[in-house]
């Protein structure tokens, strides 16, 4: 599913024009972000949990040359389903 049709299943389903829903659905991804950039966790209750994970440097390898390289630390984002959505997507009750 692409973002246009999210905003226009999000359209249908809170009976919405698709540019309030367009504007609802830039909006939550607008918080969420910007929470994420702050350090702060995003919890929706039932769906999941948005948040920053630090990774350490490490040592990788070229696949071309074989030569070794150094990885820098970084932070990325990840999501951790909740329980509610883990149910509805396997069929079965955790």
């Amino acid at each position: 599913m692409q973002k246009t049709d999210l905003i226009k299943k999000v359209a249908e389903s809170a009976n919405l024009t698709q540019a309030d829903a367009a504007k609802a659905v830039n909006a939550l991804i607008e918080v969420i972000t910007e929470s994420l950039k702050s350090g702060e966790k995003v919890t929706i209750t039932g769906f999941g949990t948005f948040e920053v994970r630090e990774s350490a440097a490490r040592t990788g390898t070229n696949p071309r040359t074989k030569e070794k390289i150094t990885i820098a630390a970084r932070k990325r984002p990840t999501f951790s389903p909740g329980s509610q959505l883990r149910e509805a997507v396997s069929g079965k009750k955790a």
